[in-house]
């Protein structure tokens, strides 16, 4: 089972889950690759894909900055 095949996990804990494996830092177009081989949802890789290309220190530095994008509900 995929972390996006869980029902009701938050989009930042599916975020932590399909990331887990990568190895930080690293930027945005190794995020989307590593989550689109983990099985994210399209949901998820949009999310993604439409962060600033950066590099990014480690998943917390991901799931703020998607949170702090797609507004209440999303960040921890």
């Amino acid at each position: 089972m995929t972390a996006s095949a869980i029902p009701g996990e938050s989009i930042d804990l599916q975020i932590t889950d399909l990331l887990s494996e990568v190895h930080f830092p690293t930027n945005k177009d190794a995020l989307v690759d590593a989550a689109r081989e983990a099985g994210a949802s399209n949901e998820v890789l949009s999310m993604l894909d439409g962060m600033p290309e950066q590099d990014y220190a480690d998943i917390a530095s991901v799931t703020r900055l998607i949170s702090g994008n797609y507004g209440p509900g999303l960040g921890s």
